[in-house]
């Protein structure tokens, strides 16, 4: 074959098929040279750059966030800033029958210990006899989550007060009516302190409560049948009590343990050496310095 020849086949076999689109001409420098492969720049470029931004950022945030909550804590007077208790549980604990879960078929069960593995302790306020507005403050401050149990005799002078608590996310649960021994009462007389504070509630706060602590921690099968017929799905009781002063312990080894549910009321000077603010600042460095976060008690009963 002809050198011409062997040419013009070479050059017939490297062209574009009839109808197929040009091919693109190389990248070349501003001289005119063509880019090398490895000279060219990396893929994305500006959304390396940018999600390093957004990440720069959302450090930031972080850190004016948890220096905002701890200017917070040590202007309510805390010893360290509160533990954050997590997510609720997509699915509460089953209540099996035990030395902390008392339970009958057909009964609403009776806690005095939730049961988690989860470090977080529960903090439920009774009766509702002091209304003390630095109590809504530091609640609302520091957004710590309590669980109240009301009483309508010592309530209703100012139900306002407790929709400001619920406005808060707090619960509202069931005390009775006018806080009596439940032994003492016939079924009749413990329908009217139950159910009756079940209607009181809904109407004042528009919501049923499901949960009810007898009042004194007394009850009968009876109470807890009464509890059952009008929406009471469990009975906590407690572990702990707690004051501006002290943190009284049924346990003798004086620790918090997961699942520990604390009582206290709403007191004043009048009854307290100190403050319900003061209580709660007891209360939280307590729980914190043991490692524990306070949660939501109705997310998990």
């Amino acid at each position: 074959m002809l050198p011409w020849v062997a040419l013009v086949l070479a050059a017939g076999a490297c062209a574009a098929p009839p109808g197929a689109a040009p091919a693109a001409p190389p990248e070349r420098t501003r001289s005119g040279e063509p880019v090398p492969p490895l000279a060219r720049p990396a893929a994305l470029p500006g959304r390396a750059v940018q999600e390093e931004d957004d990440a720069q950022a959302a450090r930031a945030r972080r850190a004016t966030v948890q220096q905002q909550a701890l200017a917070t804590a040590q202007r309510w007077g805390l010893a360290a800033l509160p533990l954050a208790a997590p997510p609720p549980p997509a699915t509460k604990p089953e209540l099996v029958a035990g030395y902390h879960v008392k339970t009958a078929a057909g009964l609403p069960p009776v806690v005095l210990r939730v049961p988690t593995d989860r470090p977080v302790v529960f903090l439920t306020i009774d009766d509702g006899a002091e209304k003390d507005p630095e109590l809504v403050r530091m609640l609302a401050d520091l957004k710590v989550p309590v669980s109240v149990f009301l009483s309508d005799y010592l309530a209703r002078s100012d139900y306002d007060y407790f929709r400001g608590l619920q406005a808060l996310g707090i619960s509202i649960n069931n005390h009775t009516i006018n806080h009596p021994d439940l032994r003492r009462l016939d079924d009749e007389q413990q329908r009217q302190e139950i159910c009756g504070q079940q209607d009181r509630l809904e109407r004042e706060t528009g919501t049923r409560p499901t949960l009810f602590r007898p009042p004194f921690g007394e009850y009968t099968e009876a109470s807890l049948r009464v509890a059952a017929s009008c929406g009471i799905t469990a009975a906590p009781l407690w572990n702990e009590e707690a004051f501006p002063d002290r943190i009284d312990y049924r346990y003798e080894d004086h620790q918090l343990h997961a699942g520990d549910i604390i009582l206290t009321h709403f007191r004043g000077a009048a009854e307290w050496q100190g403050t319900m603010a003061q209580m709660l600042r007891r209360v939280i460095d307590t729980a914190t310095a043991q490692g524990f976060a306070l949660a939501r008690l109705d997310d998990y009963l």
